[in-house]
C-alpha cells in the first residue's frame, strides 16, 4: 500500500507536468518539480537532525526509567489491556511500559517526548516480532494509535489563535478533543477488524468506557472555562506535566541509587544511532510529498471537492479549510502553515480559520509518523497499518468539519 501510495506521488506529478508544459505552456514546472524534490531531501535531513538532540534526551530519559523499574510500574495499569488486544507480546515485555509513556506524552501534548518513546516501543516490539520485514498485529495497532493521536491539550493550536489576536482562542478546544477521541477510536475499530483483536470482552470495553468517561469529563472541564482561562491552563499543565516528568525520572533513580549519568549516557547514544536509520526514510516520503504538492495536484483535489459539494446543494464554506486537512497526514509543517495562512487570509475569528484549527488537532501526521517509526525498525511490509490510519484520518477530519458548524460562534 505505502508502495502504492508513494509510487504515485511521483506519476501524478510527472503526468501533471507534462500536461502543464505541453498544453499551458508552462516549462518552469520541471525546474518547480526538481527545486522541491532537492529542497524536501535537504529538509528531511534537516528534520532529523534536529530531532537527534530529542531522540537523545528522551530516550536517555527512559533508559533511566528501564533502570529504576518505573515503566514497568506505569505498564501495569494497562497490562490487562494489553494482555488482551497485543495476546502475542509476552506480559514482561519492555514495550508496554514504553507504549504508556509514549500515550502519555501524546495526551498531553508533548509530542517532542512521545516520538522517541513511540520509536523505542517499536523496536521492543519489533524483538517479539518473528517475521521482521513485516509489521506484527501489535506494531500495526500501535501505530494507528499513533497517528490518531489523542491530545487533551492543544497547546499549539491554542497559542497560534490567541497570537493573532482571536477573541474566542480557545473555543476549539472541545471540537479538537472529540473530533481526535473519534479519530482514534475508528483506528482502534479498524485495526481489530482488519487484524481479527479480541476486543469484545469485558476488559476492552471497560477500558473503552473509562476512555470516553474521561474525555467527557475533561470536555466539560474545559466547557466551563473562559477563553483566557484555557489557553493558560493548557499551557500550564503541559509545562508542568513536561518538565515533572523529567525530574521526576532522575529523581526516582536517585532514590533508587542508580547511576543517572551513566544510564542517560548509554540511552542518549540509543537515541543518536535511532535517528541515524531513520534518515533514508524520511527522505523519500517527504520528496514524494513534495512533488506531489508542486505538481498542483493538490490545487486539483480541492477543486474536485468543491465541485461534488456544489453538484450536490452542499455547503462550501468549510472549503478553504480543506488544504489544512490534505496535507495533514503528509507533512504536519505543511498543514501547520495552512492553519495560519487560513488564519491571515479570512481572519483568525472566521469559519475557515476554526475549521482549519480543528482539523489541525483532529489527527497526527500519518506518512511521517509511518515513515519514522517503521523506519526506525526497518520494516517495509506495514500490512493494514496505512489504510487503517488513513481511515481514522477521514474520519477525525470529517468529524472536525461537523463539529465546526455547532461549536463556531461567529
Amino acid at each position: 500500500m505505502l508502495n502504492i501510495i508513494w509510487s504515485g506521488f511521483f506519476i501524478a506529478a510527472f503526468i501533471l507536468a507534462i500536461w502543464q508544459s505541453v498544453f499551458e505552456g508552462n516549462t518552469q514546472i520541471w525546474s518547480t518539480l526538481t527545486d522541491a524534490s532537492f529542497g524536501a531531501a535537504r529538509n528531511a535531513f534537516e528534520i532529523t537532525l534536529n530531532l537527534t538532540g530529542m531522540m537523545c534526551l528522551w530516550l536517555g530519559l527512559l533508559k533511566i526509567a528501564e533502570k529504576t523499574g518505573l515503566t514497568r510500574t506505569l505498564a501495569k495499569a494497562l497490562q490487562p489491556l494489553f494482555r488482551k488486544i497485543m495476546p502475542d507480546i509476552p506480559s514482561n515485555s519492555p514495550a508496554f511500559g514504553s507504549m504508556v509513556m509514549n500515550i502519555a506524552a501524546n495526551i498531553l501534548g508533548l509530542d517532542n517526548a512521545a516520538t522517541p518513546m513511540g520509536i523505542k516501543a517499536m523496536e521492543q516490539l519489533q524483538a517479539e516480532n518473528p517475521h521482521k520485514e513485516k509489521a506484527s498485529a501489535a506494531q500495526i495497532l500501535f501505530m494507528v494509535i499513533n497517528t490518531s493521536s489523542v491530545t487533551l491539550i492543544p497547546i499549539t493550536i491554542l497559542m497560534y489563535r490567541q497570537q493573532f489576536g482571536s477573541a474566542y482562542s480557545g473555543l476549539v478546544f472541545i471540537p479538537i478533543l472529540l473530533a481526535t477521541s473519534l479519530s482514534t477510536l475508528v483506528g482502534f475499530l479498524s485495526v481489530a477488524i482488519m487484524e481479527k483483536l479480541p476486543i469484545f470482552n469485558k476488559v476492552v470495553l471497560g477500558y473503552l468506557g473509562i476512555f470516553i468517561g474521561f474525555i467527557a469529563v475533561v470536555a466539560l472541564e474545559f466547557a466551563n472555562l473562559n477563553n483566557a482561562d484555557r489557553v493558560t491552563v493548557a499551557s500550564t499543565v503541559s509545562n508542568i506535566a513536561l518538565f515533572g516528568m523529567i525530574a521526576g525520572f532522575i529523581g526516582y533513580a536517585f532514590y533508587k541509587q542508580v547511576n543517572v549519568y551513566d544510564t542517560f549516557i548509554e540511552g542518549a547514544k540509543e537515541g543518536f544511532e535511532t535517528t541515524v536509520r531513520i534518515i533514508p526514510y524520511m527522505v523519500a516520503m517527504l520528496v514524494g510529498i513534495a512533488v506531489f504538492r508542486a505538481s498542483g495536484a493538490l490545487d486539483y483535489l480541492l477543486s474536485g471537492c468543491r465541485y461534488i459539494i456544489e453538484f450536490f446543494n452542499g455547503k462550501t464554506d468549510f472549503i478553504p479549510a480543506l488544504p489544512t486537512a490534505f496535507l495533514k497526514p503528509l507533512s504536519g509543517s505543511g498543514a501547520r502553515a495552512m492553519m495560519i495562512e487560513t488564519m491571515q487570509m479570512y481572519g483568525v475569528d472566521s469559519f475557515p480559520a476554526f475549521v482549519s484549527s480543528v482539523i489541525q488537532g483532529s489527527t497526527e501526521t500519518t506518512f511521517y509518523v509511518l515513515a519514522i517509526y517503521f523506519g526506525a525498525i526497518r520494516v517495509t511490509k506495514t500490512g493494514s497499518a496505512l489504510p487503517c490510519a488513513l481511515l481514522a484520518d477521514l474520519a477525525g477530519i470529517c468529524c472536525a468539519i461537523a463539529l465546526s458548524y455547532i461549536f463556531y460562534q461567529g
